[in-house]
């Protein structure tokens, strides 16, 4: 049954009661050491415990030599409530950016800032008193991107926010009053045409918008994509000529009883959607599929005969329901997932309307990148990170050649994890994979973070550099590199 907007006013509002009962004094504790304890939920424990302070530190040590070629800023951002608070779920807690200076062969600053919301600041609820959903209240905290020189933090259940190269908050951002839904965490600029495609996707109807800004920042298309229901969809592909939508089996549940109330349902059925870029070339066409969840993708591209490749993880309901325990503090932190997401690869071919997926490896990896330049075109690599299972006890980094199917592997020690790799082009390079690897990593024996620099024709050699920071940095999600240039 499609939940109607009071249904889900009243989830809010509990959801909401929840997250007030549950704060923990105790979070004063975990900022001092790596511990947890039992009654802290496992995505504000370890490696994600939240840090209170916003802090600001110039000229940072560096192990090792920074590529001199690097100028630019490492903007990150990730899910970090205010002190003494649980948000309920993982996805919940405002969002803070991390952010680092590079130039000329120098760590110049490094910030970190809460995205200052209505939601972190006054406490605005996301839904009002007559269940629409208010675009400003967003805890602004799975990613950030740059497009037409702006910032954006972004959070998919609301409006971005636009901040400085500073990382200060500058407020809401609609695009000139154009956009009137909600923007994915995950926009994709085509390389090609400087567009940045995105969507809304939300528990209310319509369920899907999709809109278009072209170069210069300006929202040109919006378009209500009919089909999905309650779904989640995070995120999407694009190529040359088309945009691929994954509707999956993971659906609004309110009876779950979980402060993120998604859950696997067989009965919903799941597919995917093939539609033209050039909107005058007709609608989307729906694939059936059998059950499926995918949480990013890596890249999409069309082949010589027209078909349809799209990489990203492939979650089965074993490694949705693991994923699950995690985003609402079920599972405790540090345990091997029962069942991890796989590296897969759907074949789609539009023109029969029909799709495959194969799963080429049993390592548990999340969080895929590639050389943006390739974002829609055929790319060989895939970077992201690797999790215990497979025979892998602690986490790592992980490339993929998809042409050869190999794989490169750099396994961490224990207590310490990497985050998302993001891969910045060497202006030099003449090859996809020439340039380097940004990622955040933790070492919870030292109670340190860095901010590691990879060659990322050789990630198993370790960093190139390290970059010592003054405070800890809580594992997070999503990042860009921003050039000089494209600010």
């Amino acid at each position: 049954m499609t939940p109607t907007r009071r249904d889900i006013l009243r989830m809010a509002s509990g959801l909401a009661a929840s997250a007030v009962a549950t704060s923990m004094p105790t979070f004063a504790a975990l900022a001092r050491g790596p511990g947890g304890s039992p009654s802290v939920p496992s995505f504000l424990s370890g490696h994600f415990r939240p840090v209170f302070d916003e802090a600001t530190a110039f000229d940072l040590p560096v192990r090792g030599a920074i590529p001199p070629v690097l100028s630019g800023r490492y903007f990150r951002n990730g899910h970090n409530p205010k002190e003494g608070i649980n948000p309920g779920a993982w996805f919940y807690g405002s969002g803070m950016i991390h952010g680092l200076r590079i130039s000329g062969g120098r760590a110049e600053w490094y910030r970190n800032r809460w995205v200052k919301t209505p939601a972190l600041l006054e406490g605005k609820p996301l839904f009002t008193d007559q269940g629409t959903i208010d675009l400003t209240a967003s805890a602004a905290g799975t990613s950030v991107i740059a497009h037409a020189g702006r910032i954006l933090a972004l959070q998919e259940v609301n409006l971005p926010f636009e901040i400085t190269p500073e990382l200060e908050t500058l407020g809401a951002y609609d695009f000139g009053g154009a956009l009137t839904t909600m923007m994915t965490a995950h926009p994709k600029v085509c390389p090609r045409t400087g567009e940045m495609l995105f969507f809304g996707n939300s528990p209310l109807a319509p369920h899907l918008t999709y809109h278009v800004a072209d170069a210069r920042g300006a929202l040109i298309h919006s378009e209500v994509i009919d089909g999905p229901a309650a779904s989640i969809i995070h995120d999407f592909a694009i190529t040359e000529n088309y945009v691929i939508w994954f509707d999956p089996s993971a659906v609004l549940d309110l009876g779950l009883n979980q402060p993120f109330p998604y859950d696997w349902n067989d009965k919903y059925p799941a597919r995917i959607g093939v539609m033209p870029r050039d909107r005058s070339k007709g609608g989307v066409r729906w694939i059936d599929v059998p059950s499926f969840y995918a949480l990013h993708f890596a890249n999409a591209w069309e082949d010589a005969e027209g078909k349809i490749i799209v990489e990203g993880p492939y979650f089965d309901r074993l490694a949705w329901d693991s994923a699950l325990d995690f985003i609402n503090g079920v599972a405790a932190h540090g345990a091997p997932p029962a069942d991890g997401c796989v590296r897969g690869q759907w074949r789609i071919d539009p023109k029969a309307g029909t799709a495959t997926v194969a799963l080429l490896d049993d390592l548990t990896v999340e969080f895929p990148t590639i050389n943006l330049a390739h974002t829609g075109r055929e790319s060989r690599y895939v970077y992201a990170c690797s999790f215990p299972g497979a025979g892998q006890r602690g986490c790592g980094i992980v490339k993929y050649d998809v042409r050869s199917g190999e794989r490169a592997l750099l396994t961490l020690p224990d207590g310490v994890m990497a985050g998302e790799p993001c891969f910045v082009p060497d202006p030099a390079g003449t090859a996809e994979d020439h340039g380097w690897l940004l990622t955040y990593v933790g070492d919870l024996r030292s109670n340190a973070a860095e901010l590691w620099i990879l060659d990322a024709t050789r990630i198993e050699a370790g960093p190139v550099a390290a970059i010592e920071l003054p405070v800890w940095v809580p594992a997070g999600v999503h990042g860009s590199w921003i050039d000089d240039l494209a600010i």
